[in-house]
């Protein structure tokens, strides 16, 4: 099979609107059922089952079972990133009624981007690294030897950063149209805000918003005052 078939399979995967709604979807993160992807896209769950087995068959989801259960959840973070990338490229379009207005606004505010943080929070997250010397941007995207510091002051076990996927990777925010850090060291500081109770989810979104103790901590720590 040459390459441009393997392209024109790979887009036929995302080139339905259940499918692409599902994929959206496990951008946060979690694992999900197939009952809660079908319900989130509206179709029927036999619907969802024929999806998803084209989605797993095509690698972009991977299925994970837990007792009775099954979840299926993306395969890894460069699908992710594919995904994130693809967006970027989308013509915004206005949003339709109030609840749909409200959500896109704390979607920028601030989201997950599959293990880390997006929005203006992850790129006021990286600006303000960068400003402190923590991370550094002129030659390519990498802590610094006081970052790499900060990092293990904040609890992160060097060992478990040190993986197949890079400390730190530059990912292009589709909503500020500027660069989030990525990476374990990204995903290293979403769970440790998540486990601070530094950031809620809203709803069953991929939307976060800061707790008054998560707006006190990133005042202490990287000197953001609001966003």
């Amino acid at each position: 099979m040459t390459q441009g078939e393997d392209l024109a399979r790979l887009a036929g995967l995302l080139a339905d609107r259940t499918r692409a709604t599902f994929c959206l979807a496990l951008l946060d993160g979690r694992a999900w059922t197939a009952n809660e992807l079908a319900a989130h896209a509206d179709v029927a769950p036999s619907t969802a089952s024929e999806h998803l087995t084209k989605l797993l068959a095509g690698g972009l989801l991977v299925d994970r079972r837990q007792g009775r259960h099954r979840y299926v959840q993306l395969a890894d973070p460069e699908v992710a990133q594919l995904l994130e990338d693809l967006t970027g490229h989308l013509t915004p379009t206005p949003p339709r009624g109030l609840k749909q207005a409200t959500a896109g606004v704390a979607m920028a505010r601030a989201r997950t981007c599959y293990d880390h943080l997006a929005g203006r929070l992850g790129v006021a997250i990286t600006d303000a690294l960068t400003e402190r010397e923590l991370l550094d941007q002129r030659d390519g995207f990498g802590f610094t030897p006081r970052g790499l510091v900060w990092l293990k002051e904040l609890g992160a076990d060097p060992v478990a950063l040190r993986t197949k996927r890079p400390l730190a990777k530059a990912c292009l925010d589709w909503t500020e149209r500027r660069t989030h850090l990525g990476g374990t060291a990204g995903a290293f500081l979403c769970t440790r805000f998540q486990d601070n109770g530094w950031i809620r989810r809203v709803g069953t979104s991929r939307a976060v918003r800061l707790t008054p103790e998560g707006e006190t901590a990133l005042h202490s720590l990287l000197g953001i005052r609001s966003l």
